[in-house]
């Protein structure tokens, strides 16, 4: 094996125009990580702020003028090529999915803790798909707004990354789902199991004819407001992600607005930063072996092509997730 292998570079912040091929050294992993063999890694919104430092406040954790981490990507699915000291859960040879530090590249490198084995019969195209938009949906659904049978969920963005997730774990735990997506969208919701799509370009989920119990909210640009005039008079709404509030804090502001109006209110209005750990990833591949759980993949592109799959998810076409294959 070569000290260098190639990777999506990134040297700076912007648009997908930042990202570039480049032959880099590949990484050793140290204690309690494991070096990972590349053969997907999907896109999520996470990874968008981090390419174009947005909202601004980010910067302060990765970066002031450029990400201290130069390969982006998180979601990866791969074979295990080494193991650190003290790695116990996997071997070489395994195949693995989870988060890692960099996944746009032929290895990365993940902690122990953040992998887990790939359900059996998964591409690997698919398994790419899950850990970052799997887990922040699963922690949405079974652990901040606590879907029970019976319940009337509203999911706003319902046919993106997080979406895809929630809509069938919601439907797995007995509720009735509404889904809010585009048009062109709306036959990949009913397909996951909605009982109900709304067209947010022509219907408003606020028009009073009905109300929820739990309100999931994904990247949505709903006021607070709004949102609340949907919900039960004790309902549960969960904000995950969110564009308002401009370039400097992003959707922290409502989120923060949400969190200290609930102290005064009978609703609940909650968010929270979702978990990367062993427990639940092997919890979404229990999910997927049993078929509670599909991953929806738009398109693959091959490494070099990353820049144009990163364009596809900010111009808002994506259905699902998109992977990149190397």
């Amino acid at each position: 094996m070569t000290d260098t292998m190639q990777a999506i570079v990134q040297d700076g912040y912007g648009t997908s125009e930042v990202l570039h091929l480049d032959e880099v050294a590949r990484p050793h992993p140290g204690d309690g990580e494991v070096l990972v063999r590349v053969r997907a890694a999907g896109l999520d919104r996470g990874t968008w702020h981090l390419m174009v430092g947005q909202p601004y406040l980010i910067r302060l954790g990765f970066g002031l003028r450029a990400p201290k981490n130069p390969v982006p990507g998180l979601d990866v699915a791969g074979t295990v090529e080494a193991v650190g000291a003290g790695v116990t859960r996997f071997s070489v040879g395994d195949e693995v999915f989870g988060t890692s530090k960099g996944s746009f590249a032929e290895y990365t490198i993940a902690k122990e803790s953040k992998l887990a084995h790939k359900p059996a019969g998964l591409p690997f195209e698919q398994a790419a798909a899950v850990p970052v938009s799997g887990l922040t949906a699963l922690q949405a659904v079974r652990d901040r707004a606590r879907i029970t049978a019976g319940q009337q969920v509203l999911i706003i963005g319902a046919s993106g990354g997080v979406g895809t997730y929630a809509v069938q774990l919601a439907k797995a735990a007995g509720a009735q789902v509404t889904g809010v997506c585009s048009a062109a969208k709306a036959d990949l919701v009913r397909s996951l199991g909605a009982d109900h799509v709304i067209d947010y370009a022509t219907e408003s989920f606020a028009d009073g004819r009905r109300t929820y119990d739990v309100i999931l909210d994904i990247g949505g640009n709903s006021t607070l407001k709004t949102l609340r005039s949907a919900l039960t008079d004790t309902g549960t709404l969960v904000i995950i992600g969110g564009e308002e509030g401009g370039k400097l804090t992003g959707g922290i502001d409502r989120q923060a607005r949400a969190m200290a109006l609930s102290v005064f209110s009978k609703q609940r209005l909650t968010t929270f930063i979702s978990s990367e750990n062993h427990a639940d990833m092997a919890e979404l591949g229990r999910l997927i072996e049993d078929g509670t759980l599909t991953p929806t993949v738009d398109q693959a592109y091959p490494l070099a092509e990353a820049p144009a799959a990163m364009r596809k998810m900010e111009d808002g076409l994506v259905r699902g997730k998109v992977v990149i294959t190397v």
